[in-house]
């Protein structure tokens, strides 16, 4: 190959209209890059703290994900009805023109197997799986009545994260980054910590930016080793030989963005800033082993911990509900938002209790399940609230979507498991502006479907974005023609006023 067909190959579409003669090229492409330019008012530094539509009630969020669903009959929803049909075949009106996604034929009905009791000065009827729970249910509020239009995990958990059930959507803490900036110029202010051993099923796509600058998407960290993988200067490089690297860099990309103006030219500049940033700031800020005991044990977690499960095949055959790897998310979450992160996003895998194969079924993984999570989310709301966080914080718990009520009934299925269901889950909340030692919502007699003060998607959605100060009808982005909102074009979204402080 020539010279000259070197050249061709390296001219991108972009690179022939911007250079082409008639100039009639580089205006067709100032025209379609114009919904996307860089607004002339953006502060040069995209993370920049901004002021929000009005008063906010929180100033960071802590979104306890639990991929794969947490069962709410065995957890929160108690009914003595479903225990009383434990085994007798589903009714006929709960199957029929009704999908499932592996339920087949006339499925048992499923009781619950675990006792429940009122807990708290709230009353608060919750599971016995939950040991430490109770200690600080009156500051949560229950909702017992959430639903969703999706009913496989991947396009659940897109649905709930971005707003839509496609790939390309921009996830809840991009939003809130985007409307509000950081607090913290040296830290992400879209932090995403995992555990359980994978990903969740819809894949990094449920903390992506989507359509927004990139800079807004969410940072994932780890809270053993190394915080965030690659930040450190390479063999060779010093702090000194990586600034200046960087101040080339940067003229480069500037000179780049004046030529085509285009906005993700921007984010890099400011990515590369931040992780310069963040050599620094990062590794005081993630080691939990600073913490006293303390507050360690109030946890349950345990300063670099690695789990088996943490890289096994199938991690579920390892749970063991006393592996602090949730535990020391969780008390890193408060370090982060105590040091000025807006958003931290927590995603525990195994919370998908179909029953078909060890270590996902209803009576002993969810048990393990439970134990890793209460300690630690107990502990969480208590530290949060002895440092005077938590009227600031808002702090969430819940899954894509519920269980049903019915046995899954899969060929030769050999444990004890339930279906998904999105016609009734249960989501806690507490802090941030949230009314806590409240039950909100009711199920029917089976728990099938809500019955009193429906909460879908796009309220929770709206929720978390009124506490924090932006209003979800308003805050918009301009993509494919359309103002694209975490709630939806439609903004069919409304805020619950009894849940609110």
């Amino acid at each position: 190959m020539d010279t000259s067909d070197q050249l061709l190959l390296a001219n991108t579409r972009r690179h022939f209209f911007r250079d082409c003669g008639v100039g009639l090229g580089a205006i067709a492409l100032s025209e379609l890059l114009a919904g996307e330019r860089v607004r002339g008012d953006e502060p040069k530094n995209l993370l920049a703290p901004k002021k929000p539509h009005h008063a906010a009630k929180a100033k960071s969020v802590i979104y306890l994900h639990m991929a794969g669903s947490p069962s709410q009959l065995d957890l929160f929803d108690y009914k003595p009805e479903l225990i009383e049909f434990n085994g007798k075949p589903c009714p006929k009106e709960y199957l029929e023109g009704k999908r499932f996604a592996f339920i087949r034929g006339v499925p048992n009905m499923l009781g619950t197997p675990f006792k429940f009791a009122k807990q708290g000065k709230s009353g608060a009827e919750i599971s016995e799986l939950w040991k430490h729970l109770p200690e600080v249910v009156d500051d949560i509020a229950i909702v017992k009545s959430c639903v969703t239009d999706q009913f496989n995990h991947a396009p659940a958990q897109l649905y709930l994260q971005t707003g839509t059930n496609l790939l390309g959507g921009a996830s809840m803490g991009s939003w809130a980054t985007y409307g509000l900036g950081s607090e913290n110029q040296n830290l992400p202010g879209f932090v995403v910590l995992t555990s359980g051993g994978k990903s969740p099923d819809a894949g990094k796509s449920v903390w992506g930016s989507g359509y927004l600058p990139s800079v807004y998407q969410g940072v994932q960290c780890r809270s053993p080793g190394e915080p965030v993988l690659f930040l450190s200067n390479p063999p060779g490089l010093d702090r000194e030989g990586r600034r200046a690297t960087l101040d080339a860099l940067a003229k480069l990309n500037e000179m780049h963005a004046k030529a085509l103006g285009d906005p993700e030219t921007v984010t890099r500049i400011a990515q590369y800033e931040l992780a310069y940033r963040m050599q620094t700031e990062a590794p005081k800020v993630m080691d939990i082993s600073k913490e006293p005991k303390e507050i360690l044990e109030m946890y349950g977690a345990v300063p670099g911990y690695v789990s088996p499960a943490e890289t096994a095949a199938d991690p579920r055959t390892l749970y063991k509900g006393t592996d602090p790897t949730l535990a020391n998310n969780c008390l890193l979450a408060r370090r982060l938002v105590e040091a000025g992160v807006r958003f931290v996003q927590i995603y525990d895998w195994g919370w998908d209790h179909h029953g078909i194969s060890p270590g996902e079924d209803i009576p002993h993984t969810l048990p393990i399940k439970t134990q890793q999570v209460d300690r630690a989310l107990t502990g969480l709301i208590k530290d949060l609230k002895q440092k005077g966080l938590l009227d600031s914080t808002l702090v969430i718990w819940g899954g894509e979507f519920g269980r049903t009520p019915m046995q899954q009934n899969s060929p030769g299925q050999p444990f004890i498991g339930r279906d998904h269901h999105p016609h009734a889950f249960t989501t806690l909340l507490a802090g941030g502006g949230i009314k806590g030692g409240q039950t909100y919502g009711k199920t029917d007699d089976i728990g099938y479907y809500v019955g009193e003060d429906e909460f879908n998607v796009r309220d929770l959605q709206a929720t978390i974005l009124h506490l924090l100060g932006l209003d979800p009808f308003k805050l918009t982005f301009e993509n494919q023609g359309l103002a694209q909102r975490l709630i939806g074009v439609e903004g069919k979204a409304k805020l619950h006023k009894r849940l609110l402080a």
